[in-house]
């Protein structure tokens, strides 16, 4: 509803992939799976010109980008060169092959996962990179009782097999119902300061972009709908705050050697800007 990309960030095993696979699976729409690896090529991922005897001309082939969800395992496995080929497709939802560009088909998505703790072969993904993904979420270990659950199944969980709940014409709807959300000049004021007091902050190198603040107003409006409001609330925007925002400021030498989190700078610049008030309205007539 948000527009955005997700990257799921966790250690192997917790069901990152299962969970990129079940949401694509989610909606009626082409999807596609992109395992990255060393040796994987741009055009492994965009696409190919591939010359065509019979009509002697060349022929484009479409790379598994072409699809409404596309499921990026292992992200940070593939070269930089490679992961470049996503950037264009997050950020503008076109690919550019040959000087041809080649629009993508709405909704677009990307689901990306990637392992925190395995380094040795990796490419960690580059600011610019990290910048486009609305979020970065991690899963984290199951509970006592949901592990027990698992356990007690007798079945691999059949991902392929689920049925889908949403169309892509459904998915547009909802896009569009979450962009008529209602955002006051107050709460645009308030975004503004989150901005600029992740930028002026002392441990910070580099702070919220432009990009990041229209993606945080984009998922507070997305919240506020499917809380069936039509305007956004303050709580929209902290509750969403360090999950659209920690993976885009970078710290600085000084506060990585203290050991201090991107989510404790996110968390202390929401305790120290002022929210907005509601306005007195005076008693109802």
């Amino acid at each position: 509803m948000a527009e955005g990309h997700l990257l799921l960030e966790d250690v192997p095993g917790v069901g990152k992939t299962t969970m990129a696979k079940a949401l694509a699976r989610s909606i009626d729409a082409p999807f596609g799976r992109i395992q990255f690896t060393p040796d994987l090529l741009p055009t492994d991922v965009t696409g190919v010109n591939v010359w065509h005897r019979g009509a002697e001309r060349f022929e484009f082939h479409r790379g598994p980008i072409f699809a409404n969800v596309v499921v990026a395992d292992e992200i940070n496995r593939a070269s930089p060169k490679t992961q470049s080929a996503l950037l264009e497709a997050m950020a503008e939802r076109q690919v550019t092959v040959d000087g041809q560009r080649y629009a993508l088909a709405r909704p677009f998505i990307v689901v990306a996962t990637q392992n925190p703790i395995e380094h040795e072969g990796t490419y960690a993904l580059p600011e610019s990179q990290l910048d486009r993904f609305l979020m970065k979420l991690s899963l984290g270990y199951p509970d006592r009782e949901a592990e027990v659950r698992m356990l007690a199944s007798d079945h691999a969980v059949e991902v392929d097999a689920l049925p889908a709940v949403l169309t892509a014409a459904q998915v547009d709807g909802l896009i569009e119902a979450a962009r008529g959300v209602h955002v006051a000049p107050p709460l645009l004021g308030y975004l503004a300061d989150l901005a600029i007091a992740s930028r002026r902050h002392p441990s910070t190198a580099v702070g919220m972009s432009p990009r990041a603040t229209l993606d945080l107003q984009r998922a507070a409006r997305a919240r506020a709908a499917t809380r069936n409001r039509t305007f956004v609330l303050p709580d929209d925007i902290k509750a969403l705050a360090e999950p659209v925002l920690a993976h885009r400021i970078l710290l600085s030498p000084e506060a990585q050697v203290t050991g201090l989190t991107a989510a404790e700078v996110v968390r202390t610049i929401l305790d120290t800007v002022p929210q907005p008030v509601p306005e007195d309205r005076g008693p109802a007539a």
